[in-house]
């Protein structure tokens, strides 16, 4: 199984890089151009990609508490 993530602009380009250099499949929001989407627009488009959202933002903690 192989784990595709979505990098939020909040997190290091370093960490994606050491990433792909160990072969997972990452996407960054700069690359898909929703840079600018706020939260749960870009939740949507993490889940129509049917990626893993990797973020250090904390306001998305507000929203997974809003979805239970």
């Amino acid at each position: 199984m192989t784990i595709a993530l979505y990098m939020d602009v909040h997190v290091p380009q370093a960490i994606t890089e050491q990433l792909r250099r160990r072969g997972i499949d990452v996407l960054t929001a700069f690359e898909d151009g929703t840079e600018q989407l706020p939260d749960d627009q870009l939740l949507l488009r993490v889940t129509e990609l049917k990626r893993i959202l990797f973020t250090q933002d904390i306001r998305f903690r507000v929203l997974a508490k809003l979805g239970n």
